[in-house]
C-alpha cells in the first residue's frame, strides 16, 4: 500500500473552495486539487432532507491527516465530509506518485 492519498471533500461554493485549496498548496499538505462544478448534494441533516448545490474536491496528498485537520480549520460547514481514499500503487504511475510525495514533504 501506498503512503498517497486522494481525499474527497465537498464545498457550498466556487470562493470557498479555492481559497482552501490556495491555503493546502501553500502549506504543501497537497501536491494538487482538482475542483469540480455544478454538483447538488442530497442529504438528510437535523431530520431534515436537503439539496444544496456544492463543488467536489479531490486532493493529492502523502499527508492525509494533517490535510485532514486543516480542511476543518478551513471549511465552513459544521461537519464538512472528508473522505480519504489509500493509492495503492500497483496500477498508479509511480512517477506521479513520487512527484505527490515531493511537493508534499514538509
Amino acid at each position: 500500500m501506498s503512503d498517497v492519498s486522494l481525499i474527497y471533500t465537498t464545498w457550498p461554493d466556487s470562493e470557498s473552495a479555492r481559497t482552501a485549496a490556495d491555503a493546502l498548496l501553500e502549506d504543501r499538505l497537497i501536491a494538487c486539487a482538482n475542483l469540480l462544478p455544478g454538483g447538488t448534494s442530497l442529504y438528510r441533516w437535523d431530520g431534515k432532507t436537503r439539496a444544496e448545490p456544492e463543488w467536489v474536491m479531490i486532493l493529492k496528498t502523502a499527508r492525509a491527516q494533517d490535510c485532514a485537520a486543516r480542511i476543518k480549520a478551513l471549511h465552513p460547514y459544521e461537519e464538512p465530509a472528508i473522505l480519504e481514499w489509500l493509492v495503492e500503487p500497483d496500477g498508479s504511475s509511480a512517477g506521479f506518485l513520487d512527484w505527490v510525495r515531493a511537493e508534499t514533504s514538509a
